[in-house]
C-alpha cells in the first residue's frame, strides 16, 4: 500500500495555490508556507493611499481554463469577478481591431480584415499568415525569433509595429527580436483556434490576492490543511522516507515536497541539494525581463475611452481605466512591459511621462492627485526560442518543481503558473494509486 501523502508547498503565488487547490480538492492535507505578509507570489494586491492595487496589470484570456476552473472551485464567481470582452486591439489614433460573435477562427479573420488603421495589403498579409499558421497546426519544424517568422511570411515593419509588436509584448513579454515564436503560436493556437470565447479578455474588478489565492487559503483550510504567512522555508531536506521542510518555525516532514517559489527562491534551496545539477543550472540560465506599472489617481470624473486601450510608439503601452473595470473611479493605470527606455527613467520622471502622454492623446489636463510606480524587474522570464526550462518532476522523485517558468507551453502568464501548479499535484496523486 502506498504512503499516506502529506505535501508541502514552498510559495503561495498562483502555481503553488493552484497545487494546494488541486490537492485539498482530493482531500490530501497539504501545508503552503509563505515567506511575504499575503499570498498572490508576482500576481497580488498591494495597499497605497487607502486605495488597492495590484503589483502589476494582468488580464486572462478565455483560453485560461484551469485558472478559472480552480477560481470557481475555491469559490470566485468568473461572471463576477471579471470584465469580460471580446477580442479587440485597440492603438489609439492607429488601429482599432475587434473581433464580431462569430465562431473561431472566422471571427479573428473578420477582425484582421475589417481592421481600422491598416492597409488593404496589410490586413490581407495578416489574414492570409494567419491561415498559414493554422495549416501548420500551429507548430514549427525548428523555433525562431518571432521577427524571423514574420519576416519568412512578409509581415511588413508598420504591420508589425502596430499588431505583431504589441501582441508579442502583452503576451510573451519579450522582444520580437529575442522571443520565441512557437511560445506565441502556442498563445495563438489556444486564444483564436478554438471556442470564440477562448479570446476573450477578461479584467479581474478584485485584486489578485482576493480574485484565487486568498479563496484558495480558506478552500485548503476548509479541507484540513494549513497556510503559513511570514514564514519562508529555510532549507530542503530530502529524508530516506519523504522531505523535511525547516523553517524559523521548526522543522516539519512530508510525503512529497512542491517548491513554487521564485525561480531566484528555488535556485538557492535546491543548490545544496545532491543531483539536481541540471535543473539549478536550467533556472540559473534563465534572463529576465521587467514590468513597470503607473498608478495615477486622477478626480473620480476622468475616464479613458475604453477600459483598456493602448499607445503606439509612446512609453505606455496599455492602459486600464480601472473606473470602468473595478468601480476605482479616476484611477488609471499604464503597463509598461519588457525592457525599454523607460528603465533609464527614475519613478518621478516616469510618471511625469505619462501623464504628458495622458494629456497629449485624450486632453487629461487635470494634476493627479498622487501616483505610484510599481517596478518587477523580474516579473517574468525572457521567453527565447528553444529555451531549457526545468521540468516539473525533479531528479529526487518526491520533490517537484512549479511556477510560470517551469516547463510548458506557455510563457510566464498566471496559466503557465497555474498549468505546472496542477500538473504537479497530478503526479503527487498518481504516487498515491
Amino acid at each position: 500500500m502506498a504512503a499516506e501523502l502529506k505535501v508541502g508547498i514552498i510559495g503561495g503565488g498562483y502555481a503553488g495555490m493552484a497545487a494546494a487547490a488541486e490537492l485539498a480538492a482530493a482531500n490530501i492535507p497539504v501545508t503552503v508556507f509563505e515567506s511575504a505578509k499575503q499570498l498572490g507570489g508576482r500576481a497580488r494586491g498591494v495597499s497605497y493611499n487607502d486605495t488597492r492595487l495590484d503589483n502589476g496589470q494582468h488580464l486572462l484570456l478565455g483560453c485560461y481554463r484551469e485558472t478559472l476552473r480552480l477560481i470557481e472551485l475555491v469559490g470566485g464567481d468568473v461572471e463576477r469577478d471579471f470584465l469580460r470582452l471580446p477580442m479587440q486591439l485597440d492603438l489609439h489614433h492607429h488601429l482599432e481591431l475587434r473581433a464580431p460573435r462569430l465562431p473561431a477562427p472566422l471571427h479573428l479573420l473578420f477582425a484582421l480584415l475589417n481592421a481600422k488603421g491598416l492597409s488593404w495589403g496589410e490586413r490581407f498579409k495578416a489574414a492570409r499568415f494567419m491561415i498559414a499558421l493554422r495549416s501548420m497546426n500551429f507548430r514549427l519544424p525548428q523555433d525562431m525569433t518571432v521577427a524571423e517568422l514574420l519576416k519568412q511570411h512578409g509581415q511588413d515593419a508598420g504591420l508589425t509595429l502596430k499588431f505583431w509588436e504589441p501582441l508579442t509584448i502583452a503576451a510573451l513579454n519579450t522582444p520580437i527580436a529575442k522571443a520565441s515564436a512557437q511560445v506565441l503560436l502556442n498563445v495563438l493556437r489556444d486564444a483564436l483556434n478554438r471556442a470564440r470565447a477562448d479570446s476573450d479578455m477578461l479584467l479581474p474588478s478584485i485584486d489578485f490576492t482576493a480574485l484565487f489565492p486568498q479563496r484558495a487559503a480558506a478552500f485548503i483550510e476548509r479541507h484540513g490543511g494549513k497556510v503559513h504567512l511570514s514564514c519562508g522555508v529555510d532549507a530542503i531536506v530530502p529524508e530516506h522516507d519523504g522531505i523535511a521542510l525547516q523553517t524559523a518555525q521548526g522543522t516539519q516532514h512530508f510525503s512529497h515536497v512542491i517548491c513554487a517559489a521564485s525561480p531566484a527562491t528555488a535556485e538557492k534551496l535546491l543548490q545544496p541539494l545532491a543531483g539536481l545539477d541540471d535543473t539549478v543550472q536550467q533556472i540559473t540560465a534563465l534572463q529576465k525581463q521587467p514590468i513597470y506599472t503607473v498608478y495615477l489617481q486622477y478626480p473620480t470624473q476622468v475616464r479613458l475611452p475604453h477600459p483598456m486601450i493602448g499607445l503606439h510608439q509612446r512609453i505606455s503601452q496599455w492602459l486600464f481605466d480601472k473606473g470602468r473595470i473595478a468601480g476605482q473611479h479616476g484611477l488609471l493605470a499604464s503597463v509598461i512591459s519588457a525592457e525599454g527606455i523607460h528603465q533609464a527613467l527614475n519613478q518621478v520622471e516616469l510618471a511625469q511621462k505619462v501623464v504628458v502622454e495622458l494629456r497629449e492623446e485624450f486632453g487629461i489636463n487635470e494634476v493627479p492627485l498622487w501616483s505610484k510606480v510599481i517596478a518587477e524587474k523580474r516579473a517574468t522570464f525572457c521567453c527565447a526560442p528553444n529555451l531549457q526550462r526545468p521540468a516539473q518532476q525533479t531528479s529526487i522523485p518526491n520533490l517537484l518543481l512549479a511556477g510560470d517558468y517551469t516547463a510548458g507551453d506557455y510563457p510566464a502568464t498566471l496559466e503557465g503558473a497555474v498549468l505546472s501548479g496542477v500538473h504537479c499535484a497530478q503526479l503527487c496523486l498518481a504516487g498515491r494509486k
